[in-house]
């Protein structure tokens, strides 16, 4: 027994997805083209992308939005997850990086599952709000520029269905939130945003230290 989280080394990590990670193929395939990009530690890593597989399944997840996409591989993770009806909205600014997501989409079979909008996610949320989807969506997933992740929580938060679930990727950021040397602007970003959602009476939380943290939102209701 351990009252405190387990530090996961190589050997430990290996033995973890030995016995959990049921990647399928074509991610595993995203996942290592991904690899041979520069910013490829921008990917997700499989073991987070099943763990939110799974809290799709588990909230009957028919609507989500994803706010930072990159090559695709969390909307695929979706896609896979969400029934034939489901449908994700992807938010993303590159046209090269998510030409690679739309390769790897179509080849898995889901593309009309997923709604790709390029432009400032800012202007994209606030259509969304202005054209009356406010408190449509089961699942949102932020993984884009840290310095914009309070603006997308307050502009989630108004998009989530009541009972819905909000995931910010990246909260733990290498551990640098912890380091009181580490003052650049992502980093105190980061840390804004972890202080503020714990003290937001409004919602239920929890970081999950999984991949590089994992803060999960529920919206009461």
């Amino acid at each position: 027994m351990t009252k405190r989280t387990l530090q996961i080394d190589d050997r430990l990590y290996g033995y973890l997805t030995s016995v959990s990670l049921r990647e399928p193929a074509i991610l595993a395939e995203l996942r290592a083209a991904t690899a041979k990009l520069p910013l490829a530690d921008m990917q997700i890593s499989p073991e987070q992308g099943q763990f939110m597989a799974l809290l799709l399944k588990l909230i009957g997840a028919e609507r989500c939005l994803e706010i930072g996409t990159f090559t695709g591989y969390s909307a695929l993770v979706c896609a896979l997850a969400l029934p034939d009806r489901g449908r994700l909205i992807a938010l993303d600014v590159s046209q090269e990086w998510t030409d690679v997501a739309r390769r790897f989409w179509r080849a898995a079979g889901v593309d009309q599952k997923i709604d790709l909008r390029l432009g400032p996610a800012v202007d994209s949320l606030r259509a969304l709000i202005d054209g009356g989807e406010g408190e449509t969506f089961d699942f949102i997933f932020i993984d884009a520029d840290k310095t914009g992740y309070r603006t997308y929580f307050e502009l989630g938060l108004d998009l989530l269905r009541p009972g819905g679930l909000m995931a910010f990727d990246n909260v733990l950021w290498g551990g640098r939130v912890a380091d009181p040397e580490a003052n650049d602007e992502d980093t105190e970003a980061i840390r804004a945003l972890n202080t503020h959602l714990h003290a937001y009476a409004g919602i239920d939380l929890s970081l999950v230290p999984i991949a590089d943290g994992l803060t999960l939102v529920r919206k009461p209701g």
